[in-house]
Protein backbone atom coordinates (compact mmCIF):
# COMPACT_ATOMS: atom_id res chain seq x y z
CA UNK A 1 0.00 0.00 0.00
CA UNK A 2 1.72 3.46 -0.59
CA UNK A 3 0.80 4.57 3.02
CA UNK A 4 2.53 1.64 3.98
CA UNK A 5 5.59 2.26 1.54
CA UNK A 6 5.91 5.72 2.90
CA UNK A 7 6.34 4.73 6.97
CA UNK A 8 8.88 2.30 6.17
CA UNK A 9 11.31 4.14 3.82
CA UNK A 10 13.12 6.64 6.00
CA UNK A 11 13.57 10.09 4.48
CA UNK A 12 14.24 8.92 0.62
CA UNK A 13 15.75 12.19 -0.17
CA UNK A 14 16.40 14.93 1.73
CA UNK A 15 13.29 17.06 2.49
CA UNK A 16 11.14 15.75 -0.46
CA UNK A 17 7.54 14.04 1.47
CA UNK A 18 5.32 12.50 -1.07
CA UNK A 19 2.00 14.15 -0.43
CA UNK A 20 -1.48 13.05 -1.30
CA UNK A 21 -3.06 14.62 -4.45
CA UNK A 22 -5.58 16.60 -2.70
CA UNK A 23 -2.13 18.61 -1.45
CA UNK A 24 -0.91 19.42 -5.23
CA UNK A 25 0.29 22.88 -5.92
CA UNK A 26 2.92 25.48 -5.71
CA UNK A 27 4.09 24.35 -2.26
CA UNK A 28 4.68 20.69 -2.93
CA UNK A 29 6.79 21.18 -6.15
CA UNK A 30 8.65 23.83 -4.62
CA UNK A 31 9.24 21.45 -1.60
CA UNK A 32 10.12 18.58 -3.94
CA UNK A 33 12.89 21.27 -6.44
CA UNK A 34 14.69 22.26 -3.36
CA UNK A 35 15.03 18.52 -1.89
CA UNK A 36 16.58 18.00 -5.28
CA UNK A 37 18.60 20.32 -5.39
CA UNK A 38 20.40 19.63 -2.43
CA UNK A 39 21.63 16.31 -4.60
CA UNK A 40 24.80 16.69 -5.52
CA UNK A 41 25.57 17.95 -8.83
CA UNK A 42 27.88 15.91 -11.03
CA UNK A 43 31.39 17.66 -11.47
CA UNK A 44 34.98 17.82 -10.22
CA UNK A 45 35.67 16.85 -6.80
CA UNK A 46 35.58 20.24 -5.21
CA UNK A 47 35.39 21.04 -1.45
CA UNK A 48 32.86 23.16 0.26
CA UNK A 49 33.23 25.20 3.58
CA UNK A 50 31.89 23.37 7.09
CA UNK A 51 30.44 24.77 10.43
CA UNK A 52 33.98 24.50 11.93
CA UNK A 53 35.68 25.84 8.89
CA UNK A 54 37.68 22.54 8.03
CA UNK A 55 37.40 21.18 4.45
CA UNK A 56 35.35 18.00 3.58
CA UNK A 57 35.22 16.36 0.46
CA UNK A 58 31.73 15.60 -1.08
CA UNK A 59 30.47 12.12 -1.64
CA UNK A 60 30.20 12.76 -5.20
CA UNK A 61 27.70 9.85 -5.48
CA UNK A 62 26.09 10.83 -9.01
CA UNK A 63 26.52 10.79 -12.56
CA UNK A 64 23.48 12.28 -13.56
CA UNK A 65 20.65 14.03 -11.57
CA UNK A 66 17.43 14.50 -12.93
CA UNK A 67 15.85 16.95 -11.59
CA UNK A 68 13.26 18.49 -13.58
CA UNK A 69 12.31 15.45 -15.02
CA UNK A 70 12.18 14.07 -11.55
CA UNK A 71 9.66 16.57 -10.71
CA UNK A 72 7.38 16.11 -13.77
CA UNK A 73 7.36 11.64 -12.79
CA UNK A 74 6.56 12.85 -9.70
CA UNK A 75 3.51 14.40 -10.67
CA UNK A 76 2.55 11.38 -12.68
CA UNK A 77 2.87 9.18 -9.26
CA UNK A 78 -0.10 11.97 -7.73
CA UNK A 79 -1.95 11.47 -11.15
CA UNK A 80 -1.59 7.52 -10.80
CA UNK A 81 -2.85 7.36 -6.68
CA UNK A 82 -5.85 9.56 -7.36
CA UNK A 83 -7.34 7.02 -9.91
CA UNK A 84 -6.76 4.70 -7.50
CA UNK A 85 -3.29 2.92 -8.02
CA UNK A 86 -2.38 1.07 -5.02
CA UNK A 87 1.86 1.95 -5.54
CA UNK A 88 4.48 0.30 -2.72
CA UNK A 89 6.99 2.52 -3.65
CA UNK A 90 4.13 5.81 -4.39
CA UNK A 91 6.46 8.76 -4.81
CA UNK A 92 9.76 7.56 -3.47
CA UNK A 93 12.99 8.65 -4.54
CA UNK A 94 15.28 6.44 -6.22
CA UNK A 95 18.73 6.54 -7.23
CA UNK A 96 19.73 3.76 -10.22
CA UNK A 97 23.61 2.43 -10.60
CA UNK A 98 24.45 3.95 -14.26
CA UNK A 99 24.99 0.20 -15.92
CA UNK A 100 21.58 -0.16 -16.77
CA UNK A 101 19.22 1.29 -19.36
CA UNK A 102 17.24 4.52 -18.42
CA UNK A 103 14.93 5.61 -20.94
CA UNK A 104 16.31 9.63 -22.31
CA UNK A 105 19.56 8.94 -20.48
CA UNK A 106 23.09 8.02 -21.21
CA UNK A 107 24.56 5.04 -19.43
CA UNK A 108 27.81 5.69 -19.82
CA UNK A 109 29.37 3.20 -16.96
CA UNK A 110 32.07 5.01 -15.73
CA UNK A 111 34.02 5.48 -19.29
CA UNK A 112 35.20 7.44 -21.79
CA UNK A 113 34.48 5.47 -24.19
CA UNK A 114 30.88 4.76 -23.86
CA UNK A 115 28.10 6.89 -26.01
CA UNK A 116 26.84 9.83 -24.81
CA UNK A 117 23.51 8.87 -26.59
CA UNK A 118 19.89 8.31 -24.37
CA UNK A 119 18.52 5.24 -23.90
CA UNK A 120 15.65 4.22 -25.98
CA UNK A 121 13.89 2.27 -23.37
CA UNK A 122 13.93 1.14 -19.70
CA UNK A 123 15.82 -1.99 -18.30
CA UNK A 124 13.30 -4.31 -16.79
CA UNK A 125 14.34 -3.94 -13.24
CA UNK A 126 13.79 -0.03 -13.93
CA UNK A 127 10.58 -0.53 -15.38
CA UNK A 128 9.17 -2.78 -12.43
CA UNK A 129 10.51 0.54 -9.67
CA UNK A 130 8.67 2.80 -11.96
CA UNK A 131 5.52 0.66 -12.23
CA UNK A 132 5.50 0.45 -8.27
CA UNK A 133 5.66 4.29 -8.13
CA UNK A 134 9.54 5.14 -7.73
CA UNK A 135 10.99 8.30 -8.99
CA UNK A 136 14.24 7.82 -10.52
CA UNK A 137 16.50 11.01 -9.36
CA UNK A 138 19.62 10.54 -10.52
CA UNK A 139 21.94 7.72 -11.81
CA UNK A 140 25.34 6.92 -9.59
CA UNK A 141 28.62 7.13 -10.62
CA UNK A 142 30.87 3.15 -10.89
CA UNK A 143 34.34 2.48 -11.80
CA UNK A 144 34.82 1.69 -15.46
CA UNK A 145 32.88 -0.77 -16.40
CA UNK A 146 31.57 -1.93 -13.06
CA UNK A 147 35.28 -3.71 -12.74
CA UNK A 148 36.65 -3.23 -9.60
CA UNK A 149 35.98 -2.75 -6.18
CA UNK A 150 36.61 1.38 -5.73
CA UNK A 151 34.50 3.64 -6.96
CA UNK A 152 36.72 6.27 -9.56
CA UNK A 153 37.19 7.25 -13.13
CA UNK A 154 37.52 10.00 -15.47
CA UNK A 155 34.31 11.16 -14.77
CA UNK A 156 35.50 11.67 -10.57
CA UNK A 157 35.77 9.88 -7.21
CA UNK A 158 33.04 8.86 -5.31
CA UNK A 159 33.92 8.75 -1.48
CA UNK A 160 32.78 7.45 1.73
CA UNK A 161 30.40 10.02 3.70
CA UNK A 162 31.83 8.26 7.08
CA UNK A 163 35.49 8.99 5.96
CA UNK A 164 35.64 10.93 2.59
CA UNK A 165 39.19 10.09 2.40
CA UNK A 166 38.47 6.17 1.63
CA UNK A 167 36.67 4.77 -0.82
CA UNK A 168 32.68 4.28 -0.75
CA UNK A 169 33.15 0.71 -2.73
CA UNK A 170 32.56 -0.80 -5.73
CA UNK A 171 31.50 -1.35 -7.99
CA UNK A 172 28.02 -0.04 -6.99
CA UNK A 173 29.46 2.84 -4.77
CA UNK A 174 27.77 6.25 -6.18
CA UNK A 175 24.64 3.86 -5.35
CA UNK A 176 26.13 3.35 -1.60
CA UNK A 177 27.79 6.88 -0.77
CA UNK A 178 23.75 7.73 -1.86
CA UNK A 179 22.01 6.29 0.75
CA UNK A 180 24.85 6.27 3.23
CA UNK A 181 24.55 10.38 2.91
CA UNK A 182 21.09 10.56 3.09
CA UNK A 183 20.20 11.90 -0.17
CA UNK A 184 18.31 8.72 -0.88
CA UNK A 185 17.15 6.40 1.37
CA UNK A 186 17.15 2.83 -1.20
CA UNK A 187 19.17 2.51 -4.52
CA UNK A 188 19.67 0.20 -7.43
CA UNK A 189 23.03 -1.64 -7.01
CA UNK A 190 24.23 -4.49 -9.40
CA UNK A 191 26.76 -7.20 -7.81
CA UNK A 192 29.02 -9.09 -9.87
CA UNK A 193 32.44 -9.72 -7.73
CA UNK A 194 30.76 -8.76 -4.67
CA UNK A 195 29.45 -4.97 -5.81
CA UNK A 196 26.68 -4.82 -3.79
CA UNK A 197 28.11 -6.12 -0.97
CA UNK A 198 31.39 -4.36 -0.72
CA UNK A 199 30.08 -1.03 -0.88
CA UNK A 200 27.77 -1.88 1.50
CA UNK A 201 30.46 -3.13 3.84
CA UNK A 202 32.61 0.22 3.46
CA UNK A 203 29.20 2.66 4.02
CA UNK A 204 27.27 0.45 6.91
CA UNK A 205 24.32 -0.28 4.69
CA UNK A 206 22.03 -3.47 4.31
CA UNK A 207 23.19 -4.82 0.69
CA UNK A 208 21.53 -7.74 -0.83
CA UNK A 209 22.91 -9.86 -3.55
CA UNK A 210 19.99 -12.59 -4.14
CA UNK A 211 20.34 -15.90 -6.23
CA UNK A 212 20.73 -16.68 -9.46
CA UNK A 213 17.36 -15.96 -11.57
CA UNK A 214 15.06 -14.47 -8.84
CA UNK A 215 15.66 -11.17 -10.38
CA UNK A 216 15.66 -10.01 -14.30
CA UNK A 217 19.91 -10.03 -14.96
CA UNK A 218 20.88 -8.75 -18.10
CA UNK A 219 23.66 -6.85 -17.78
CA UNK A 220 26.06 -6.43 -20.73
CA UNK A 221 27.17 -9.46 -22.89
CA UNK A 222 25.90 -12.33 -20.54
CA UNK A 223 25.79 -10.88 -16.84
CA UNK A 224 29.45 -12.20 -16.39
CA UNK A 225 28.50 -15.55 -17.16
CA UNK A 226 25.62 -15.49 -14.89
CA UNK A 227 27.56 -14.27 -11.66
CA UNK A 228 25.89 -10.29 -11.95
CA UNK A 229 22.77 -9.75 -9.91
CA UNK A 230 20.75 -6.84 -9.23
CA UNK A 231 19.86 -5.96 -5.91
CA UNK A 232 19.01 -3.12 -3.39
CA UNK A 233 20.95 -0.82 -1.17
CA UNK A 234 18.87 0.64 1.88
CA UNK A 235 19.64 1.78 5.19
CA UNK A 236 17.42 -0.89 6.84
CA UNK A 237 16.52 -4.20 6.49
CA UNK A 238 12.57 -3.35 6.03
CA UNK A 239 13.31 -1.09 3.10
CA UNK A 240 16.41 -3.71 1.33
CA UNK A 241 13.08 -6.18 1.73
CA UNK A 242 10.41 -4.34 0.29
CA UNK A 243 13.25 -2.58 -3.04
CA UNK A 244 13.89 -6.60 -3.68
CA UNK A 245 10.49 -7.54 -3.50
CA UNK A 246 9.79 -4.91 -6.14
CA UNK A 247 12.69 -5.85 -8.47
CA UNK A 248 11.65 -9.76 -8.30
CA UNK A 249 7.99 -9.46 -8.94
CA UNK A 250 7.70 -11.24 -5.41
CA UNK A 251 5.35 -8.97 -3.50
CA UNK A 252 5.81 -11.69 -0.18
CA UNK A 253 10.00 -10.92 -0.22
CA UNK A 254 8.41 -7.18 1.29
CA UNK A 255 7.85 -8.68 4.97
CA UNK A 256 10.92 -8.85 6.71
CA UNK A 257 9.62 -11.25 9.62
CA UNK A 258 11.73 -12.52 12.19
CA UNK A 259 13.68 -16.13 10.86
CA UNK A 260 11.57 -18.43 12.82
CA UNK A 261 12.52 -21.58 14.50
CA UNK A 262 16.00 -21.67 16.13
CA UNK A 263 18.88 -21.48 13.32
CA UNK A 264 22.09 -23.15 12.88
CA UNK A 265 24.44 -20.39 12.05
CA UNK A 266 28.02 -21.48 10.35
CA UNK A 267 31.08 -18.83 11.58
CA UNK A 268 33.64 -18.88 8.85
CA UNK A 269 36.17 -16.32 9.61
CA UNK A 270 39.00 -18.41 7.39
CA UNK A 271 40.47 -16.54 4.78
CA UNK A 272 39.78 -16.91 1.27
CA UNK A 273 42.84 -16.41 -0.22
CA UNK A 274 46.52 -15.63 0.53
CA UNK A 275 46.33 -12.22 -0.95
CA UNK A 276 44.09 -11.12 1.98
CA UNK A 277 45.12 -10.72 5.89
CA UNK A 278 42.16 -10.23 8.12
CA UNK A 279 41.90 -7.21 9.73
CA UNK A 280 41.68 -7.80 13.99
CA UNK A 281 38.54 -5.45 13.60
CA UNK A 282 36.52 -7.00 11.37
CA UNK A 283 37.26 -10.86 12.55
CA UNK A 284 36.02 -9.52 15.98
CA UNK A 285 32.63 -7.58 13.92
CA UNK A 286 31.94 -11.50 13.11
CA UNK A 287 32.31 -12.87 16.17
CA UNK A 288 30.15 -10.36 18.43
CA UNK A 289 27.46 -10.91 15.88
CA UNK A 290 27.71 -14.46 16.33
CA UNK A 291 27.04 -13.81 20.18
CA UNK A 292 24.38 -11.40 19.35
CA UNK A 293 22.35 -14.42 17.22
CA UNK A 294 23.43 -17.11 20.01
CA UNK A 295 21.86 -14.73 22.62
CA UNK A 296 19.08 -14.95 20.55
CA UNK A 297 18.54 -18.33 20.81
CA UNK A 298 20.14 -19.60 18.02
CA UNK A 299 23.54 -22.16 17.94
CA UNK A 300 26.30 -20.70 16.57
CA UNK A 301 28.99 -23.40 15.41
CA UNK A 302 32.15 -23.07 13.62
CA UNK A 303 32.40 -23.56 9.82
CA UNK A 304 35.81 -24.24 7.83
CA UNK A 305 34.61 -23.15 4.11
CA UNK A 306 36.57 -24.99 1.09
CA UNK A 307 37.81 -21.94 -0.14
CA UNK A 308 39.08 -23.01 -3.86
CA UNK A 309 42.74 -22.84 -3.94
CA UNK A 310 42.73 -22.30 -7.56
CA UNK A 311 41.30 -19.01 -8.21
CA UNK A 312 41.09 -19.26 -12.03
CA UNK A 313 37.36 -19.96 -12.07
CA UNK A 314 36.28 -16.88 -10.94
CA UNK A 315 39.33 -14.98 -11.99
CA UNK A 316 38.33 -15.37 -15.55
CA UNK A 317 34.92 -15.54 -15.54
CA UNK A 318 35.40 -11.76 -13.94
CA UNK A 319 38.40 -10.89 -16.46
CA UNK A 320 36.55 -12.51 -19.70
CA UNK A 321 32.79 -10.67 -18.53
CA UNK A 322 34.24 -7.30 -18.58
CA UNK A 323 36.28 -8.48 -21.90
CA UNK A 324 32.97 -9.94 -23.44
CA UNK A 325 30.77 -6.26 -22.56
CA UNK A 326 33.52 -3.97 -24.02
CA UNK A 327 33.28 -6.19 -27.66
CA UNK A 328 29.16 -6.39 -27.04
CA UNK A 329 29.18 -2.24 -27.15
CA UNK A 330 31.41 -2.36 -29.57
CA UNK A 331 33.68 -0.11 -27.35
CA UNK A 332 37.07 1.18 -28.88
CA UNK A 333 40.13 -0.06 -26.48
CA UNK A 334 42.33 2.51 -27.02
CA UNK A 335 39.92 5.14 -24.64
CA UNK A 336 39.17 2.18 -22.10
CA UNK A 337 41.49 2.93 -18.80
CA UNK A 338 44.78 1.10 -18.69
CA UNK A 339 43.64 -0.88 -15.73
CA UNK A 340 40.46 -2.07 -17.90
CA UNK A 341 42.47 -2.27 -20.89
CA UNK A 342 44.65 -5.13 -18.70
CA UNK A 343 41.52 -6.84 -17.41
CA UNK A 344 39.99 -7.35 -21.25
CA UNK A 345 43.04 -8.54 -22.34
CA UNK A 346 43.61 -10.86 -19.83
CA UNK A 347 39.90 -12.29 -19.88
CA UNK A 348 40.44 -12.50 -23.44
CA UNK A 349 43.74 -14.72 -23.50
CA UNK A 350 41.77 -17.08 -20.54
CA UNK A 351 38.73 -17.51 -22.72
CA UNK A 352 41.42 -18.78 -25.18
CA UNK A 353 43.09 -21.42 -23.14
CA UNK A 354 39.50 -22.73 -21.90
CA UNK A 355 39.86 -21.29 -18.61
CA UNK A 356 35.69 -21.10 -18.51
CA UNK A 357 35.30 -24.81 -18.15
CA UNK A 358 32.00 -25.56 -16.14
CA UNK A 359 33.42 -27.96 -14.79
CA UNK A 360 35.55 -26.99 -11.89
CA UNK A 361 32.89 -24.64 -10.76
CA UNK A 362 30.55 -27.80 -10.82
CA UNK A 363 33.28 -29.35 -8.07
CA UNK A 364 33.29 -26.01 -6.34
CA UNK A 365 29.81 -26.53 -5.99
CA UNK A 366 29.41 -29.78 -4.45
CA UNK A 367 32.42 -29.35 -1.50
CA UNK A 368 30.51 -25.71 -0.55
CA UNK A 369 26.93 -27.84 -0.76
CA UNK A 370 28.95 -30.73 1.67
CA UNK A 371 30.47 -28.05 3.99
CA UNK A 372 27.74 -26.19 4.83
CA UNK A 373 25.14 -29.17 4.86
CA UNK A 374 24.49 -28.79 8.49
CA UNK A 375 24.33 -25.08 8.97
CA UNK A 376 21.09 -23.05 7.97
CA UNK A 377 22.72 -19.83 7.22
CA UNK A 378 27.15 -19.27 6.60
CA UNK A 379 28.19 -15.84 9.09
CA UNK A 380 31.36 -14.18 7.55
CA UNK A 381 33.13 -11.11 8.12
CA UNK A 382 32.12 -8.37 5.32
CA UNK A 383 35.41 -7.21 4.42
CA UNK A 384 39.07 -8.31 5.33
CA UNK A 385 40.22 -4.86 5.87
CA UNK A 386 38.88 -1.11 5.79
CA UNK A 387 38.14 0.08 2.31
CA UNK A 388 41.25 1.95 1.11
CA UNK A 389 41.60 5.89 -0.30
CA UNK A 390 39.52 6.89 -2.52
CA UNK A 391 41.64 9.09 -5.11
CA UNK A 392 43.36 7.53 -7.30
CA UNK A 393 42.98 4.19 -8.74
CA UNK A 394 41.53 4.38 -12.56
CA UNK A 395 45.39 6.33 -13.09
CA UNK A 396 46.95 3.38 -11.10
CA UNK A 397 47.87 0.15 -12.84
CA UNK A 398 46.15 -3.21 -13.15
CA UNK A 399 47.94 -5.33 -10.95
CA UNK A 400 47.55 -2.58 -7.81
CA UNK A 401 44.01 -2.25 -8.89
CA UNK A 402 44.01 -6.56 -8.47
CA UNK A 403 45.80 -6.37 -5.38
CA UNK A 404 43.80 -3.82 -3.24
CA UNK A 405 40.71 -5.67 -4.44
CA UNK A 406 41.35 -9.02 -3.93
CA UNK A 407 43.67 -7.91 -0.46
CA UNK A 408 40.21 -6.01 1.51
CA UNK A 409 37.25 -7.57 -0.21
CA UNK A 410 37.98 -11.30 -0.66
CA UNK A 411 34.45 -12.71 0.94
CA UNK A 412 31.89 -11.99 -1.32
CA UNK A 413 33.02 -13.44 -5.01
CA UNK A 414 32.25 -17.15 -4.23
CA UNK A 415 28.77 -16.61 -3.85
CA UNK A 416 28.57 -14.75 -7.34
CA UNK A 417 30.07 -18.10 -8.80
CA UNK A 418 27.78 -20.18 -7.24
CA UNK A 419 24.68 -17.85 -7.67
CA UNK A 420 23.88 -18.03 -3.88
CA UNK A 421 21.94 -15.13 -2.28
CA UNK A 422 24.26 -13.50 0.28
CA UNK A 423 23.47 -10.26 2.50
CA UNK A 424 25.76 -7.79 3.97
CA UNK A 425 24.50 -5.95 7.21
CA UNK A 426 26.43 -3.47 9.53
CA UNK A 427 27.93 -4.95 12.72
CA UNK A 428 28.68 -3.23 15.66
CA UNK A 429 31.65 -0.74 16.11
CA UNK A 430 34.23 0.94 13.46
CA UNK A 431 37.18 0.90 11.97
CA UNK A 432 40.53 2.55 12.90
CA UNK A 433 39.37 5.00 9.81
CA UNK A 434 36.04 5.51 11.23
CA UNK A 435 34.20 3.98 8.72
CA UNK A 436 31.72 1.63 9.50
CA UNK A 437 32.02 -2.53 9.97
CA UNK A 438 29.84 -5.65 8.44
CA UNK A 439 29.12 -9.25 8.23
CA UNK A 440 28.30 -11.03 5.67
CA UNK A 441 24.98 -13.89 5.70
CA UNK A 442 24.78 -16.37 3.17
CA UNK A 443 21.89 -19.43 2.62
CA UNK A 444 21.38 -21.63 0.12
CA UNK A 445 18.95 -20.30 -2.90
CA UNK A 446 15.60 -21.90 -2.64
CA UNK A 447 12.68 -21.50 -4.79
CA UNK A 448 10.57 -18.16 -4.44
CA UNK A 449 13.42 -16.50 -2.85
CA UNK A 450 12.97 -18.31 0.13
CA UNK A 451 17.12 -18.02 0.45
CA UNK A 452 16.49 -14.60 0.26
CA UNK A 453 13.57 -14.29 2.53
CA UNK A 454 15.43 -15.75 5.32
CA UNK A 455 19.19 -13.67 5.06
CA UNK A 456 16.43 -10.40 5.20
CA UNK A 457 14.74 -11.56 8.39
CA UNK A 458 17.43 -12.23 10.17
CA UNK A 459 18.89 -9.09 9.49
CA UNK A 460 16.09 -7.43 10.60
CA UNK A 461 16.47 -9.79 13.88
CA UNK A 462 20.14 -7.96 13.91
CA UNK A 463 19.06 -4.88 13.67
CA UNK A 464 16.15 -4.91 16.26
CA UNK A 465 18.94 -6.36 18.93
CA UNK A 466 21.66 -4.00 17.91
CA UNK A 467 20.56 -1.36 15.55
CA UNK A 468 23.22 1.03 13.58
CA UNK A 469 23.09 4.68 12.58
CA UNK A 470 21.36 4.75 9.20
CA UNK A 471 23.56 7.31 7.53
CA UNK A 472 26.89 9.02 8.26
CA UNK A 473 27.38 11.76 10.45
CA UNK A 474 27.94 15.32 9.31
CA UNK A 475 26.65 13.66 5.77
CA UNK A 476 24.40 16.97 4.68
CA UNK A 477 28.17 18.80 5.02
CA UNK A 478 29.21 16.35 2.74
CA UNK A 479 26.96 15.95 -0.05
CA UNK A 480 26.86 19.45 -1.84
Amino acid sequence: MPGRARGRLNGAVVGWRHEPPRRRGARRRDRRRRALGRLERPGRDSRRPRPDRRPRPRARAFQLVRAERALAEAEAVDARLAAGEQLPLAGVPIAVKDNVPVAGEPMRVGSAATSDAPQLADHEVVARLRAAGAVVVGLTRVPELCVFGTTDSVFGTTRNPWNPQRTAGGSSGGSAAAVASGMVAVAHAADGMGSIRIPAGNCGLVGVKPGSGLVPADMGAHSWFGMSEHGPLATTAADAALLLAVMAGVPGLAAAAAPGPRLRVGLATGIPTPLAILDDAWRQAAERTAGLLRDAGHEVVPLTLPYPADPVPVLARWFAGAADDAADAGLDLRLLEPRVRGHVRAGRALARLGALRPAPVDRLRRRVEAATADVDVVLTPGLAQAGPVAEGWHRRGWVANLRANIGYAPYAALWNLLGWPAAVVPAPGSTAHGTPLAVQLIARPAADGAGEALLLALAAELEAIAPWQRTAPDARASVG
